[in-house]
Protein backbone atom coordinates (compact mmCIF):
# COMPACT_ATOMS: atom_id res chain seq x y z
CA UNK A 1 0.00 0.00 0.00
CA UNK A 2 1.50 3.41 -1.15
CA UNK A 3 1.56 6.34 1.31
CA UNK A 4 -0.98 9.23 1.03
CA UNK A 5 -0.41 12.75 2.84
CA UNK A 6 -3.31 15.11 4.05
CA UNK A 7 -2.00 18.13 4.75
CA UNK A 8 -3.23 20.11 8.16
CA UNK A 9 -1.96 22.90 9.85
CA UNK A 10 -1.77 24.54 13.43
CA UNK A 11 -3.98 27.62 11.65
CA UNK A 12 -4.54 29.61 14.94
CA UNK A 13 -0.89 30.97 13.66
CA UNK A 14 -2.86 32.49 10.91
CA UNK A 15 -4.73 34.54 13.27
CA UNK A 16 -8.41 35.14 14.36
CA UNK A 17 -10.87 32.85 15.11
CA UNK A 18 -12.35 29.33 13.63
CA UNK A 19 -13.76 31.09 10.37
CA UNK A 20 -10.19 32.82 9.98
CA UNK A 21 -8.43 29.75 10.65
CA UNK A 22 -11.03 28.14 8.21
CA UNK A 23 -10.27 30.68 5.80
CA UNK A 24 -6.27 30.15 5.74
CA UNK A 25 -6.44 26.36 5.30
CA UNK A 26 -8.72 26.55 2.40
CA UNK A 27 -6.45 29.13 1.16
CA UNK A 28 -4.10 26.36 0.76
CA UNK A 29 -5.87 23.85 0.40
CA UNK A 30 -5.56 22.25 3.29
CA UNK A 31 -7.86 19.71 4.33
CA UNK A 32 -7.77 19.24 8.19
CA UNK A 33 -6.27 21.65 11.36
CA UNK A 34 -4.88 20.45 14.37
CA UNK A 35 -7.59 22.96 16.26
CA UNK A 36 -5.23 24.70 19.33
CA UNK A 37 -6.27 28.44 19.90
CA UNK A 38 -10.04 28.39 19.36
CA UNK A 39 -12.88 31.05 19.83
CA UNK A 40 -13.35 29.83 23.42
CA UNK A 41 -9.44 29.59 24.69
CA UNK A 42 -6.84 26.20 23.83
CA UNK A 43 -8.72 22.69 22.76
CA UNK A 44 -7.51 21.40 25.71
CA UNK A 45 -10.13 22.73 27.72
CA UNK A 46 -12.88 22.94 25.69
CA UNK A 47 -15.85 21.63 26.88
CA UNK A 48 -17.95 18.78 25.07
CA UNK A 49 -20.65 21.55 24.05
CA UNK A 50 -18.02 23.69 22.64
CA UNK A 51 -16.71 20.89 20.90
CA UNK A 52 -19.58 19.86 19.64
CA UNK A 53 -20.45 23.37 18.01
CA UNK A 54 -16.63 23.24 16.62
CA UNK A 55 -17.67 20.26 15.03
CA UNK A 56 -20.61 21.35 13.16
CA UNK A 57 -18.50 24.69 11.89
CA UNK A 58 -15.85 22.32 10.73
CA UNK A 59 -17.63 20.14 8.71
CA UNK A 60 -20.45 22.57 7.02
CA UNK A 61 -16.39 24.18 5.72
CA UNK A 62 -15.45 20.59 5.05
CA UNK A 63 -12.73 20.54 7.16
CA UNK A 64 -11.79 17.35 8.99
CA UNK A 65 -9.10 17.56 12.26
CA UNK A 66 -6.04 15.49 12.63
CA UNK A 67 -5.13 15.56 15.77
CA UNK A 68 -6.19 18.02 18.90
CA UNK A 69 -3.29 20.10 19.70
CA UNK A 70 -3.78 19.83 23.00
CA UNK A 71 -0.70 20.84 25.51
CA UNK A 72 -1.72 17.81 27.95
CA UNK A 73 1.79 16.38 29.75
CA UNK A 74 3.19 20.47 29.51
CA UNK A 75 3.46 20.55 33.63
CA UNK A 76 6.38 20.59 35.49
CA UNK A 77 6.96 16.61 36.62
CA UNK A 78 7.01 18.01 39.98
CA UNK A 79 3.29 19.31 39.34
CA UNK A 80 0.05 17.60 41.21
CA UNK A 81 -0.52 15.51 38.10
CA UNK A 82 -4.26 14.35 39.20
CA UNK A 83 -6.15 17.53 38.31
CA UNK A 84 -4.21 17.79 34.57
CA UNK A 85 -5.23 13.67 33.98
CA UNK A 86 -9.03 14.81 35.14
CA UNK A 87 -8.81 17.63 32.33
CA UNK A 88 -6.80 14.75 29.63
CA UNK A 89 -9.55 12.87 30.27
CA UNK A 90 -12.17 15.70 29.41
CA UNK A 91 -9.66 16.24 26.08
CA UNK A 92 -10.55 12.69 24.90
CA UNK A 93 -14.28 12.98 24.40
CA UNK A 94 -13.51 16.24 22.80
CA UNK A 95 -11.29 14.24 20.25
CA UNK A 96 -13.62 11.45 19.51
CA UNK A 97 -16.86 14.11 19.45
CA UNK A 98 -14.17 16.26 16.73
CA UNK A 99 -13.80 12.41 14.72
CA UNK A 100 -10.11 12.66 15.73
CA UNK A 101 -7.99 9.59 16.59
CA UNK A 102 -5.15 11.43 17.67
CA UNK A 103 -4.57 13.98 20.81
CA UNK A 104 -0.90 15.57 20.86
CA UNK A 105 0.82 15.12 24.08
CA UNK A 106 4.36 15.33 26.07
CA UNK A 107 6.76 14.24 28.42
CA UNK A 108 6.12 16.59 31.42
CA UNK A 109 8.89 19.30 31.92
CA UNK A 110 12.27 19.16 33.49
CA UNK A 111 13.01 23.33 33.93
CA UNK A 112 13.93 23.77 37.81
CA UNK A 113 16.68 21.68 37.90
CA UNK A 114 15.04 18.31 38.94
CA UNK A 115 17.10 14.80 38.08
CA UNK A 116 15.83 12.69 34.56
CA UNK A 117 17.23 9.87 36.29
CA UNK A 118 15.12 10.41 39.49
CA UNK A 119 12.13 10.85 38.30
CA UNK A 120 12.13 8.68 35.32
CA UNK A 121 9.47 6.15 36.87
CA UNK A 122 7.27 9.69 37.18
CA UNK A 123 7.52 10.24 33.41
CA UNK A 124 6.55 6.78 32.73
CA UNK A 125 3.63 6.17 35.29
CA UNK A 126 1.77 9.53 34.03
CA UNK A 127 2.35 8.25 30.27
CA UNK A 128 1.06 4.90 30.92
CA UNK A 129 -2.02 6.40 32.84
CA UNK A 130 -2.62 8.85 29.34
CA UNK A 131 -1.98 6.34 26.75
CA UNK A 132 -4.05 3.52 28.40
CA UNK A 133 -7.11 5.65 29.18
CA UNK A 134 -7.19 7.36 25.50
CA UNK A 135 -6.68 3.94 23.74
CA UNK A 136 -9.64 2.25 25.77
CA UNK A 137 -11.24 5.44 24.27
CA UNK A 138 -10.08 4.73 20.90
CA UNK A 139 -7.73 7.56 21.17
CA UNK A 140 -4.26 7.21 20.50
CA UNK A 141 -1.24 9.56 22.85
CA UNK A 142 0.92 11.05 20.18
CA UNK A 143 4.41 12.55 21.28
CA UNK A 144 5.87 15.54 20.30
CA UNK A 145 9.49 16.06 20.92
CA UNK A 146 9.88 19.00 22.40
CA UNK A 147 13.24 21.22 24.25
CA UNK A 148 12.70 20.51 28.46
CA UNK A 149 10.94 17.38 28.30
CA UNK A 150 11.86 14.12 29.74
CA UNK A 151 11.39 13.19 25.44
CA UNK A 152 13.67 15.95 24.29
CA UNK A 153 16.15 14.22 22.37
CA UNK A 154 16.12 11.42 20.54
CA UNK A 155 17.19 8.57 22.49
CA UNK A 156 14.94 9.35 25.37
CA UNK A 157 11.90 9.59 22.62
CA UNK A 158 13.06 5.71 21.57
CA UNK A 159 13.04 5.11 25.47
CA UNK A 160 9.35 6.04 25.49
CA UNK A 161 8.07 4.58 22.07
CA UNK A 162 9.99 1.10 23.63
CA UNK A 163 8.17 1.00 26.27
CA UNK A 164 4.69 1.83 25.24
CA UNK A 165 5.27 0.10 21.97
CA UNK A 166 1.55 -0.56 20.75
CA UNK A 167 0.44 2.12 23.16
CA UNK A 168 1.80 5.73 21.77
CA UNK A 169 2.42 7.14 18.93
CA UNK A 170 5.11 9.43 17.82
CA UNK A 171 5.14 13.19 16.46
CA UNK A 172 8.56 13.97 14.43
CA UNK A 173 8.94 18.05 14.73
CA UNK A 174 12.04 18.71 13.53
CA UNK A 175 12.53 22.21 14.85
CA UNK A 176 12.72 21.16 18.31
CA UNK A 177 15.20 18.30 18.13
CA UNK A 178 17.51 21.53 16.62
CA UNK A 179 16.66 23.64 19.46
CA UNK A 180 18.23 21.01 21.76
CA UNK A 181 21.49 20.52 19.47
CA UNK A 182 19.53 17.17 18.40
CA UNK A 183 20.99 16.26 14.50
CA UNK A 184 18.04 15.51 12.53
CA UNK A 185 18.33 12.57 9.91
CA UNK A 186 20.21 10.59 12.88
CA UNK A 187 17.10 11.33 14.79
CA UNK A 188 14.55 10.20 11.97
CA UNK A 189 17.02 7.31 11.58
CA UNK A 190 16.50 6.35 15.07
CA UNK A 191 12.52 6.96 15.49
CA UNK A 192 10.84 5.97 11.80
CA UNK A 193 9.29 3.22 13.00
CA UNK A 194 7.55 5.25 15.54
CA UNK A 195 6.72 8.45 13.65
CA UNK A 196 3.17 8.68 12.69
CA UNK A 197 3.21 12.31 11.45
CA UNK A 198 5.54 15.54 11.04
CA UNK A 199 5.03 18.89 12.41
CA UNK A 200 6.53 20.59 9.44
CA UNK A 201 9.11 23.35 11.60
CA UNK A 202 12.06 24.81 10.61
CA UNK A 203 15.21 26.36 12.34
CA UNK A 204 18.51 26.88 12.39
CA UNK A 205 20.85 25.44 15.26
CA UNK A 206 22.49 29.26 15.37
CA UNK A 207 20.34 30.69 17.94
CA UNK A 208 17.76 28.36 17.44
CA UNK A 209 16.28 31.05 14.75
CA UNK A 210 12.96 29.92 13.44
CA UNK A 211 12.89 29.56 9.29
CA UNK A 212 10.16 28.31 6.38
CA UNK A 213 10.00 25.33 5.74
CA UNK A 214 13.55 24.02 3.70
CA UNK A 215 15.50 27.46 4.63
CA UNK A 216 17.09 26.01 7.73
CA UNK A 217 18.85 23.08 9.13
CA UNK A 218 15.82 20.46 9.41
CA UNK A 219 16.28 18.68 5.85
CA UNK A 220 12.53 19.38 5.56
CA UNK A 221 13.29 17.98 1.97
CA UNK A 222 14.85 15.37 2.62
CA UNK A 223 12.59 14.08 5.89
CA UNK A 224 9.71 14.35 3.42
CA UNK A 225 11.40 11.56 0.79
CA UNK A 226 12.25 9.53 3.74
CA UNK A 227 9.04 9.01 5.30
CA UNK A 228 7.07 8.98 1.71
CA UNK A 229 9.63 5.99 1.21
CA UNK A 230 9.73 3.87 4.79
CA UNK A 231 5.47 4.32 5.16
CA UNK A 232 2.80 3.70 3.62
CA UNK A 233 -0.98 4.32 4.65
CA UNK A 234 -2.87 7.53 5.76
CA UNK A 235 -0.13 10.07 7.60
CA UNK A 236 -0.67 13.91 7.98
CA UNK A 237 1.94 16.81 7.88
CA UNK A 238 0.65 19.48 9.75
CA UNK A 239 2.25 22.66 9.24
CA UNK A 240 3.79 25.07 12.54
CA UNK A 241 4.85 28.33 11.39
CA UNK A 242 6.07 29.90 14.40
CA UNK A 243 7.22 32.52 12.25
CA UNK A 244 5.16 35.41 14.12
CA UNK A 245 4.33 35.35 17.92
CA UNK A 246 1.00 35.11 18.23
CA UNK A 247 -1.53 34.64 20.92
CA UNK A 248 -0.66 32.36 23.59
CA UNK A 249 3.02 31.18 22.16
CA UNK A 250 4.41 32.66 25.56
CA UNK A 251 2.15 30.52 27.54
CA UNK A 252 2.78 28.23 25.32
CA UNK A 253 6.47 27.77 25.72
CA UNK A 254 7.64 29.90 28.49
CA UNK A 255 10.71 31.69 28.46
CA UNK A 256 13.60 30.74 26.65
CA UNK A 257 10.91 29.32 23.97
CA UNK A 258 10.47 30.13 20.26
CA UNK A 259 8.85 33.65 21.12
CA UNK A 260 12.34 34.70 22.33
CA UNK A 261 14.25 33.17 19.77
CA UNK A 262 12.02 35.08 16.87
CA UNK A 263 14.57 37.11 14.61
CA UNK A 264 14.19 40.05 12.44
CA UNK A 265 15.70 37.51 9.48
CA UNK A 266 12.07 36.93 8.18
CA UNK A 267 9.29 39.53 9.03
CA UNK A 268 5.88 39.61 7.96
CA UNK A 269 3.19 42.38 8.83
CA UNK A 270 0.52 40.38 9.63
CA UNK A 271 -0.05 36.51 11.32
CA UNK A 272 -1.90 35.61 8.21
CA UNK A 273 1.18 36.68 5.67
CA UNK A 274 3.30 34.38 8.09
CA UNK A 275 1.03 31.66 7.54
CA UNK A 276 0.83 32.10 4.20
CA UNK A 277 4.66 32.59 3.60
CA UNK A 278 5.10 29.04 5.43
CA UNK A 279 2.41 27.09 3.45
CA UNK A 280 4.60 27.91 0.34
CA UNK A 281 7.20 27.48 1.81
CA UNK A 282 5.82 24.16 2.37
CA UNK A 283 4.75 23.28 -1.09
CA UNK A 284 7.98 24.15 -2.05
CA UNK A 285 9.45 21.58 -0.21
CA UNK A 286 6.52 19.12 -1.24
CA UNK A 287 7.68 20.01 -5.18
CA UNK A 288 11.50 19.14 -4.18
CA UNK A 289 11.00 15.63 -2.59
CA UNK A 290 8.21 14.92 -5.72
CA UNK A 291 5.56 14.55 -3.29
CA UNK A 292 2.52 16.46 -5.02
CA UNK A 293 1.18 13.61 -6.61
CA UNK A 294 0.54 11.68 -3.19
CA UNK A 295 -0.29 14.65 -1.37
CA UNK A 296 -4.23 15.03 -0.73
CA UNK A 297 -5.44 18.37 -1.73
CA UNK A 298 -9.10 19.59 -0.88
Amino acid sequence: MAVKFYLSAFADEAGGGILDQIDALKAHRMTHIEPRGLDHGNISLYTVDQAKELKKILDDNGIGVSSIGSHYGKIEITDDFAPHFEDFKNCVEVANILGTERIRMFSFFFTKGQSLTEYRDEVFERLDKMCTYSLEHGIWCCHENEKDIYGDIAERCLEIYKTFDGKIKGIFDPSNFIQCGQEILPAYDMLKDYIDYFHVKDCLFEGGKVRPAGLGDGHIVELLERFANDKDGEHFLTLEPHLKVFDGLKELEGEGGTADQLKDDYTYPTNRAAFDAAADALDVCLEKANLNDITVRS
